[in-house]
């Protein structure tokens, strides 16, 4: 068993091992053939089993021996087919699949771990649902079998279990299948933990995308998705949602209607849903009022207004969907008649509220409002939004099985000192510039910065010591887009309250003083609740330098502790990050994280372009977001 365990690990090192002890699958064969027609032995018996310890260590070689090699496939399939007992079966599939073997082997194989699934042992059920979905991309149909087995395992009371079961429920799912899965997983989801409900929406909504029959089966399916995800829906579900419904007309009028009808039952209880709601009522309302059918009740302009005055004013509600309402009934006033008194009423309303932006989106909509004819164009319907694919919700609950293709990049963190010269962005082949984070005295030397990206350096806070950085934002072709959030069509700054409004000819209150033009700020992060705004400070370059500041707010109800914002910038620029002002955010936007940067320009002819990366603890898990940020007023 030992010399079996040696020249295993010698053949997985050595490609001219590999080759020299290939000549000997015959022998290997031989013994584990007499192994298993061998009788009673005391000295080697496990529960009526010859040394399984020994045929488990044999197969593992006979796997790593056979692997592309079809000779070799051929001399051990016979005796694969003739194994007993569960530690060597696995071994027994784990070696059918790793080889070249036959389309029947390969059922053999998939049928013993579809017997795995009824084994009362818990470990094993878990092992089975493992190598399954290992399996699904060598022989979907023969996994596909199994379906049935696999469902039943979303009821197991074990979350492990669950947990792969699900994976392996999305992995099964095509054209075929979605309805019947759908249905299976729906019912998953009602009393599904929390820690299920993101990943499941996020799936379900790549899986519908994908194979749902028709437009209106996918908006009716994600609709029922958020209603029982509730308040675990990441934000790039409703991004994605609204996308959906603003690029296909035959959603407009249905969505809705469908969503009207879903926010009446659901207030604050599933608030992503509120959110695509109130998007869509704000932007077709006016088609919400056309009947759907002969059937069917009209909605009358009241009954909207109530959904908007029961949701707003609740203190459960959260400061995003209030921004969601606010801007819907802003544009409602527009399309609406009898009810704009009361409409007018809910805009102004905010007006006094505690957070800055609410307050200024309130202000600004009530001085809109007041403005006459101009304000129908500045409230029209949006522009189609194009509609991109949520392939990020593509990965695994646990982890990412997909590996970005790594890519030279400049990183920084908090600090004045700079490094080597790195390339930031993959189609940009010089060299760009270092970045480091505000830490004193560390070096890091092949460190694993951001897991997901393959970078080989983390870069520390700023010190004496020097910090090589190598891979910031892997995958180089901007491969990782944050989804602009659509509640921000209008642009909201934090100076002028009436900023908005400034091509109006409104002006201020003649006792106040001049105002200074506020900074635009631009979203750089926007993920989990976590909002993070970059403004461009003293109004543009001063030679070859610019100020920026980005400021961080917390938009969930926990606190958001060791909060770390990371940057990176195309090879023309590098880049220093101030320290920020802490590392602490309070729920519900109760405080905020300033941190100030410094871009120095090394090149002209290219725009500035930053990829943007914040890492942080909630509840005690620690949280990765990624960003990019493409334009920034003032420095064009």
């Amino acid at each position: 068993m030992g010399a079996t365990t040696l020249v295993t690990e010698m053949c997985e090192r050595s490609p001219d091992v590999l080759n020299h002890f290939k000549k000997l699958v015959p022998n290997l064969v031989r013994i584990l053939k007499n192994l298993l027609m061998s009788g009673y032995s005391p000295e080697h018996d496990v529960t009526g089993i010859s040394d399984p310890f020994l045929q488990v260590k044999i197969l593992r070689l006979l796997r790593v021996l056979g692997k592309d090699d079809p000779r070799a496939t051929e001399e051990m399939n016979d005796i694969l087919a003739q194994n007993v007992g569960n530690a060597i079966l696995y071994e027994t599939v784990l070696t059918i699949m790793e080889i070249k073997s036959e389309s029947g082997l390969r059922v053999l194989a998939v049928n013993i771990l579809g017997r795995f699934l009824l084994n009362p042992d818990k470990n094993i059920r878990y092992v089975a649902l493992n190598t399954l979905l290992k399996t699904v991309a060598i022989d979907y149909q023969a996994v596909q079998r199994h379906r049935t087995t696999v469902v039943d395992c979303l009821k197991d009371p074990d979350v492990s279990i669950r947990k792969r079961a699900l994976e392996l429920c999305f992995a099964l799912m095509n054209k075929t299948n979605i309805a019947n899965m759908t249905k299976e997983i729906l019912i998953f989801l009602e009393t599904a933990d929390p820690e299920f409900k993101s990943e499941c929406a996020s799936k379900m909504y790549v899986a519908t995308e994908r194979y749902s029959p028709n437009h209106e089966w996918h908006l009716d399916t994600m609709i029922t998705v958020l209603r029982l995800a509730g308040n675990f829906v990441p934000d790039e579900v409703v991004s994605c949602m609204i996308q959906l419904i603003s690029s296909h007309s035959e959603l407009q009028h249905y969505g809705a209607l469908q969503l009207f009808r879903a926010a009446q039952h659901d207030s604050t209880n599933a608030q992503p849903l509120l959110q695509v709601a109130f998007w869509t009522i704000g932007e077709f309302g006016d088609l919400l009022l056309q009947p759907a059918d002969a059937d069917s009740a009209k909605v009358e302009e009241s009954d909207v207004v109530a959904v908007f005055e029961a949701v707003l004013p609740s203190t459960l509600t959260s400061l995003s969907t209030k921004c969601y309402a606010v801007m819907a009934l802003a544009k409602l006033a527009t399309r609406f008649g009898p009810t704009v008194d009361r409409i007018n009423a809910l805009v102004r309303a905010n007006q006094a509220h505690i957070h800055l932006e609410l307050q200024q989106r309130s202000v600004e909509f009530s001085r809109l409002l007041d403005c006459g004819d101009i304000k129908y164009g500045l409230l029209e319907r949006m522009p189609v939004i194009t509609h991109n694919s949520l392939n990020a919700a593509a990965a695994p609950i646990e982890e990412s099985l997909v590996e970005e293709p790594s890519q030279n990049a400049a990183l920084t963190s908090p600090t004045t000192v700079p490094t080597s010269n790195i390339d930031l962005l993959g189609q940009l082949t010089g060299l760009g510039d270092p970045i480091v984070t505000p830490e004193a005295n560390k070096t890091s030397s092949n460190n694993d910065l951001f897991d997901l990206m393959n970078a080989s350096s983390l870069s520390q806070v700023a010190g004496t010591n020097p910090v090589v950085n190598t891979d910031l934002l892997g995958g180089g072709g901007l491969s990782s887009i944050s989804i602009s959030n659509p509640t921000s069509s209008v642009a909201v700054g934090i100076g002028d309250p009436f900023d908005l409004l400034g091509g109006l000819g409104i002006a201020p209150s003649p006792a106040a003083p001049a105002a200074v033009p506020a900074a635009e700020r631009v979203l750089a992060l926007n993920s989990g609740g976590i909002e993070a705004h970059i403004m461009v400070l003293n109004g543009g370059w001063a030679g070859d330098i610019a100020h920026l500041k980005v400021e961080v707010v917390n938009n969930t109800p926990e606190t958001v502790r060791d909060f770390a914002f990371q940057a990176a910038v195309t090879k023309a620029f590098t880049i220093e990050l101030q320290t920020p002002s802490s590392s602490v955010l309070e729920p519900m936007s109760g405080s905020s994280i300033t941190q100030n940067i410094k871009i120095t320009r090394i090149s002209n002819g290219q725009p500035l372009r930053m990829r943007t990366r914040a890492l942080y603890t909630s509840k005690g898990t620690s949280h990765k977001i990624q960003g990019e940020v493409n334009r920034f007023p003032g420095l064009e």
